[in-house]
């Protein structure tokens, strides 16, 4: 699992935990809010309230990654100063990989795309970049990515959101 290989990385241990209700987000340092179907993942949420009291913990300053569908709730949330289309890079059999320059660590990295969302506005620090496209932003302790970091082996961006818990 990719925060567990990214905890290894930075030496320490940390305790991975679903939330499936309002009360599971009680004591948590970080969230990740995973790629899938950003509308499922809405509706799903409704009857347990737990998007509201996640919003409601991210306003207070919860650190929180959200990669594609993740990407698209934070800024439809106004939780990130951007905005965003869904899946305006194409339908499934348009996904692809592309290496990406990104100023969180050095070098390239391999970004996987599947049907990825777009931002169409940035008006906070853009972190990463599909040639001239941000593809991935940063406003404070909130990361929002158009592709899905953690299938691949380059772990930079989820020891991102852990050093985020460490330093709160």
């Amino acid at each position: 699992m990719a925060l567990h290989d990214a905890a290894s990385q930075l030496g320490i241990e940390i305790e991975i935990k679903e939330l499936r209700k309002a009360s599971d987000v009680v004591g948590i340092d970080a969230l990740i809010l995973p790629g899938g179907e950003s509308t499922a993942m809405k509706i799903a949420s409704r009857s347990e309230d737990l998007y509201s009291e996640i919003w409601k913990e991210i306003k207070s300053g919860l650190p929180v990654l959200g990669t594609c569908a993740g990407a698209i709730l934070l800024c439809q949330q106004d939780l990130v100063n951007a905005e965003i289309d869904r899946n305006a890079f194409g339908r499934q059999r348009q996904s692809f990989q592309s290496p990406i320059t990104t100023t969180i660590s050095e070098g390239s990295f391999n970004g996987v795309f599947i049907r990825a969302p777009r931002f169409t506005s940035v008006n906070c620090e853009a972190i990463a970049h599909l040639e001239q496209e941000a593809v991935g932003v940063v406003d404070g302790n909130r990361m929002a990515l158009t592709f899905h970091p953690e299938l691949t082996d380059d772990r930079r961006f989820h020891r991102w959101i852990i050093e985020c818990a460490l330093n709160q």
